[in-house]
């Protein structure tokens, strides 16, 4: 599965969104949001959630910033449904978190998707775009020197 896009969606009054049908098919009856990085959230597919935990579980206990990281990520995340209408609640600290007011946006980030309040996405977006390329170079020079 492979979450790509990027749509935007209202909370309504009751602090629900419709996830786009496309992610909730991908997603299943039951997923996971959590804290993100950059203040949005993360949404995974339980699959994918499984594999993230495993990884997470060799990372080793004797560091601080393994032990904080790995209690913030896990005690912050709740178990994700949709209602019939494919509406799913965001819960009051995953708002405030993400300073999540009214408008969102929801993008496909391949193997997870991420909820971010539409002005936070806007300056984030705008940052990153001006310096994809510079980013892009600096990813495949490391990618490069890794190989050899």
């Amino acid at each position: 599965m492979m979450f790509l896009g990027q749509y935007e969606h209202s909370l309504d009054e009751k602090s629900r969104i419709i996830m786009p049908a496309k992610f909730r098919e991908d997603l299943g009856e039951s997923f996971i949001i959590t804290f993100g990085l950059d203040k949005c959230l993360f949404v995974y597919p339980m699959e994918e959630w499984e594999r993230l935990s495993l990884n997470l579980q060799e990372l080793p206990l004797g560091k601080k910033d393994t032990r904080a990281f790995k209690r913030t990520l896990a005690s912050r995340a709740l178990v994700g449904s949709f209602d019939q209408q494919g509406r799913v609640v965001i819960a009051k600290y995953l708002r405030d978190y993400a300073a999540i007011e009214k408008n969102v946006v929801i993008i496909g980030v391949f193997e997870r998707i991420e909820i971010w309040d539409v002005k936070r996405w806007e300056n984030y977006s705008q940052e990153t775009e001006q310096s994809y390329e510079e980013i892009a170079e600096r990813i495949y020079e490391k990618e490069e020197q890794d190989k050899q």
